[in-house]
């Protein structure tokens, strides 16, 4: 897979709420290789368009396409097997460092060689070497207590160790202070080159740089640019950024 997705005339309703469309006639195109942020109002549909790529739901109507190819026909396996998932609230096992990393790809033995690089690229090989049990440190409740930027970054390791083309993260620093933020959004930036990247953020400082910013309102894509071009119009998305900055 290259990384191309294409959403085409998507309508959506949840199962439990079949009468309230969350979509309703979305066209979005992501390139290879780019990053594209979500942001709209709480509820606007963001995190359902993530999950429409993870395939958690299929559409009402239209197609979601990943490099041309319908993703319901696709296997479940083998689709997630080219995502990496960042979300909010990071769950980490009460296992070894190491072992919360590899579950990143379960699919085969993952080697020590392949933690350690995901690790970097995560930016907390440092901190882990710094344990005394360094990568076999056991997280959990009666184990090391970590800091949110912390689980955060071991969780961009797990995403990164099966090498994905594509990259989801679901405000994957919103529950962070501004000097953790500032780690994890290096970590995040390191991880995002040669991927295509879907990111739903609710700091929209975070997102300045990204090269599709789409704004998500009663169910469609209301407005597309850049970070500048988006300023320029003084629509929906100045309206946004000047409210939360």
């Amino acid at each position: 897979a290259a990384g191309n997705i294409n959403f085409s005339q998507i309508e959506f309703s949840y199962p439990t709420r079949p009468n309230v469309l969350i979509l309703k006639g979305l066209n979005l195109d992501i390139l290879n290789g780019k990053t594209v942020a979500l942001v709209g109002e709480s509820g606007c549909g963001k995190s359902t368009i993530i999950q429409l790529i993870e395939r958690f739901y299929d559409p009402k109507s239209g197609e979601v396409k990943m490099d041309g190819v319908d993703l319901k026909d696709i296997s479940l396996d083998s689709l997630r097997s080219h995502m990496g998932i960042v979300s909010q609230e990071p769950n980490l096992f009460n296992k070894s460092i190491a072992e919360n990393i590899a579950y990143g790809d379960n699919s085969r033995e993952v080697t020590m060689e392949e933690i350690i690089q995901a690790a970097k690229d995560a930016n907390i090989h440092t901190f882990v070497t710094g344990l005394p049990q360094g990568y076999d440190t056991k997280l959990g409740e009666k184990a090391v207590q970590l800091s949110g930027g912390q689980k955060q970054r071991i969780a961009i390791a797990r995403a990164l160790v099966r090498n994905p083309k594509v990259l989801l993260l679901d405000e994957a620093t919103s529950a962070l202070d501004t000097e953790s933020e500032k780690v994890v959004q290096e970590a995040l930036d390191q991880a995002k080159k040669g991927r295509t990247c879907i990111t739903i953020a609710h700091r929209l400082t975070t997102i300045q740089d990204a090269d599709l910013i789409c704004v998500v309102e009663n169910g469609v894509i209301a407005e597309a640019g850049s970070h500048q071009e988006l300023l320029q119009k003084e629509g929906l998305y100045y309206k946004l950024y000047t409210q939360k900055t």
